[in-house]
């Protein structure tokens, strides 16, 4: 057998040995599905009706809960690298040969599950309370590959946090910054109406671009150069976070 089709092995498995756990863990499955539906209807139905986005609040207020739910999730993963770590999980996965890439992998994806199951509850909750999506195919899987791009950066992003944190509470707190992001963003409100210091931000951070190209993407409308900025940033955070991952792996193991 090959070392390719071996570390494709590794990877299955451990993929699965996160994914089931994930199940097995319900507290933390049913905040990572429940609480981006329970925050999209608090923004909708309780404050909705004062702010003025030009449109239904649902419209606008979508794109935004669905990197909500990536920030939510990326925190589950910082969670359980940094458990793993820290029971003696990884170091006896090392003796019996798997490699780092497998083991943050099986991570990883297992992130970008859960975030793919949590978007599906978002959307149709959304759906359900007057959000109309456009039917254009295209867009639609344009819209895909820019949020499935965005989840994949931000989980592997966060197993990084979680390779450095010592406790899963210090990893958890570490992947706070990915989930305020969204906040000083164009999600909840237009950036327009922030003062110049917090719009010169907002203007200028990665899930700004990401917004713009998923609300104009399923509502078809104009998008710009909102994509190809997105595109720009989550390959860069995903470049980041696959380096930082494999320094600090070899690190945490040495």
């Amino acid at each position: 057998m090959s070392e390719l089709t071996v570390r494709r092995t590794h990877a299955a498995v451990m993929i699965g040995r996160c994914v089931r756990l994930s199940q097995r863990n319900v507290d933390a499955l049913l905040v990572s599905l429940l609480l981006p539906v329970i925050l999209m209807l608090l923004f909708v139905y309780l404050f909705g009706g004062a702010i003025d986005t030009g449109s239904a609040y649902v419209t606008y207020v979508v794109p935004g809960v669905l990197l909500l739910c990536a920030g939510f999730g990326a925190a589950g993963t910082a969670v359980s690298v940094t458990t793993d770590l820290t029971n003696g999980m990884i170091e006896r996965l090392r003796t019996m040969d798997v490699g780092a890439t497998s083991i943050i992998a099986g991570h990883v994806v297992a992130s970008v599950v859960r975030n793919l199951v949590s978007t599906a509850l978002v959307l149709a909750v959304a759906v359900a309370i007057g959000f109309r999506p456009a039917v254009a195919p295209l867009r639609w899987l344009a819209a895909a590959g820019v949020l499935l791009l965005f989840l994949l950066a931000v989980s592997w992003l966060s197993a990084a946090f979680g390779l450095l944190a010592r406790t899963p509470e210090a990893a958890s707190g570490y992947t706070f910054l990915v989930m305020f992001l969204p906040y000083p963003s164009s999600a909840f409100v237009p950036v327009e109406t922030m003062p110049g210091w917090l719009r010169g931000f907002a203007e200028n951070q990665p899930v700004t671009p990401v917004i713009e190209s998923l609300r104009g993407l399923l509502l078809d409308a104009p998008v710009g150069s909102a994509p190809a900025r997105a595109v720009i940033w989550c390959l860069g955070l995903l470049a980041v976070g696959v380096l930082l991952s494999a320094v600090l792996f070899r690190r945490r193991i040495a």
